[in-house]
């Protein structure tokens, strides 16, 4: 239970189907009123910078951003602070380093700038079974933490209730995606964006007001409601002082977010090189100061309600958001407890619904886009719009019923592996195919089948011997001990692992065939890196047909 008194509950209940509602209805009126896949993948790339922006900045921050990083800042204090700053340099180095390329390189899908480097059906496949493997693992766990979580805040315990809320949750998301597609889900990502650094700084406010506006006060009483002493305020409490492994940790964020298809998927919505810089600048400015609203919760979370209420509640910190709120407002007026309990718990229903919505979208996309149309399918020419869009929508069921499925069966168990899994795939697999393929001109596609195949494949083998899935109290298989790999994330060996595939696969092949695939970059690194002639944007027009293959 909560704590809330039932006024706020009911409210809270209230400001749910609404939300549901209302951001339903958006995507009716803001989706594809025809089949023309430019519409549905791009929404015609009509977004302002500033609402591609705020779209990018949705995506970014995800449920696990908002509960998972206030719990860990909480719980750990500095190196849940630098957790967050990491997230914040991720989107930094996506601004700086591929965003222009990357649109320039793209049209629909991530399938498409690795296709205009190297054009090929494998290439296509594998693109979309490794978005689906990099992004179905975090729509899972964000889908099975919405039924505890919308259980918690209604003050409902019971199991089938608690499988509702993730069958339903996982229903309107689908839909949004179908529905919507990006211009429709952009639509619902600038709301959740807006409404969450609004309520944000109303948290921070009264933070802070609650310590006369010292940080210095805010930080020692964070100090001891941690029960950590000093240690909360230096690094190493989260990895037991390991330096390796937080440098395992930091690194995987800072490379993995920045690589993820559904953030990737929104430099295609951009009309060109300027406004994609104008969009990460939005992006950039709203995730930077959420992560400084956060810190500021978090250590508030510590200060006033302590590790230990924390921890009861969830081990993980999932509900400090909702604890701290208590503690600010509880046992205060009525009508002030219920405005800030709605609203905290309307931000994080907005952030369930929208981040898994966009991880549909994604999905869906390039499996239609990549899989069904270019590579599954035989013959020269792609699939008609009408066909493509019914399969992206029919698509976006196909993923969101199985990611309801899985999320109802792990909601049992930690599922924080599944997040890191996420990551590291991000990391290890995506984010060298990507640096390689817009930046190496002796790239070649063996290379890039080697670094997409075999960075996946290490990480799934290396996840399997870290101690978020045995050796540990909170581990997947907590009564087992089968840890062989010393740290928690694994992105200190697979993130070199994918960047060596990629330069074994390109070494291995370049006597066969490297040379014409270098000339075939050369004949594109104009676009690729400048923009040059680049039009409506890569693979043509809006309307044009994307790369071959």
């Amino acid at each position: 239970m909560t704590g809330f008194s039932e006024s706020a509950q009911e409210a809270s209940l209230v400001a749910f189907i609404a939300v549901a509602t209302v951001t339903l209805l958006l995507c009716v009126m803001t989706g594809p009123d025809r089949d023309d896949l430019a519409e549905f993948y791009t929404g015609y790339r009509s977004l302002s910078p500033m609402r591609n922006g705020l779209a990018i900045a949705g995506d970014y921050i995800s449920a696990a951003t908002v509960l998972g990083t206030i719990g860990v800042i909480s719980l750990t204090g500095y190196d849940g602070v630098v957790l967050a700053l990491s997230t914040a340099l991720s989107l930094v180095l996506l601004m700086f380093l591929l965003a222009e390329p990357l649109r320039n390189a793209g049209r629909f899908t991530m399938g498409d700038a690795f296709a205009r480097r190297a054009p090929s059906r494998a290439v296509r496949i594998t693109a979309g079974l490794v978005t689906l493997a990099a992004l179905l693992p975090l729509m899972v766990v964000q889908l099975a933490g919405a039924g505890d979580l919308l259980a918690f805040i209604l003050g409902f315990d019971s199991s089938g209730f608690r499988t509702g809320c993730i069958v339903v949750l996982g229903v309107l998301m689908i839909s949004y995606a179908a529905i919507g597609g990006m211009k429709g889900t952009a639509l619902i990502q600038i709301v959740k964006t807006v409404f969450l650094l609004g309520t944000g700084v109303v948290l921070a406010v009264l933070v802070l007001g609650r310590f006369d506006w010292s940080t210095a006060r805010l930080l020692g009483a964070a100090k001891t409601g941690s029960g950590a002493g000093d240690a909360f305020l230096r690094s190493g409490l989260q990895f037991g002082g390991s330096g390796l492994d937080m440098i395992s940790s930091e690194l995987t964020v800072v490379l993995g977010a920045a690589c993820l298809p559904h953030i990737t998927m929104r430099m295609y919505s951009s009309r060109d090189a300027l406004a994609v810089r104008r969009s990460m600048s939005w992006a950039v400015s709203a995730v930077v100061f959420f992560c400084l609203l956060i810190a500021v919760i978090g250590f508030g979370a510590a200060a006033l309600v302590g590790r230990g209420p924390i921890i009861a509640s969830d081990p993980q910190g999932n509900t400090s958001i909702l604890l701290v709120s208590q503690a600010l407002v509880g046992g205060g007026p009525s009508a002030l407890e219920t405005l800030v309990f709605t609203s905290v718990t309307t931000a994080i229903f907005l952030t369930l619904l929208a981040s898994v919505a966009g991880m549909i979208l994604a999905c869906a996309n390039s499996l239609a886009h990549d899989l069904f149309a270019h590579g599954l399918r035989r013959g020269s020419s792609p699939s008609g719009d009408a066909a493509e869009m019914a399969l992206a929508r029919a698509a976006a069921v196909g993923v969101g019923v199985p990611a309801i499925a899985l999320a109802v069966l792990a909601r049992h168990w930690n599922v924080q592996p599944l997040v890191t899994l996420s990551f590291c795939i991000g990391a290890s697999a995506l984010a060298p195919a990507l640096v390689y393929s817009l930046f190496w001109r002796r790239f070649t596609r063996a290379g890039l089948m080697c670094t997409l195949i075999g960075g996946t494949l290490c990480v799934i083998v290396l996840m399997t011997g870290t101690n978020l899935v045995s050796g540990s109290p909170h581990a997947v298989f907590p009564g087992h001990d089968f840890n062989w790999y010393p740290f928690t994330t694994t992105g200190l060996v697979s993130i070199p692992f994918g960047f060596l595939m990629g330069w074994l696969g390109t070494f291995l092949s370049h006597r066969g065939r490297g040379e014409q695939q270098r000339r075939q970059y050369e004949a594109v690194e104009a676009l690729i890196l400048a923009g040059a002639g680049a039009g409506e944007g890569a693979g043509g027009s809006e309307r044009g047909k994307p790369p071959a293959g």
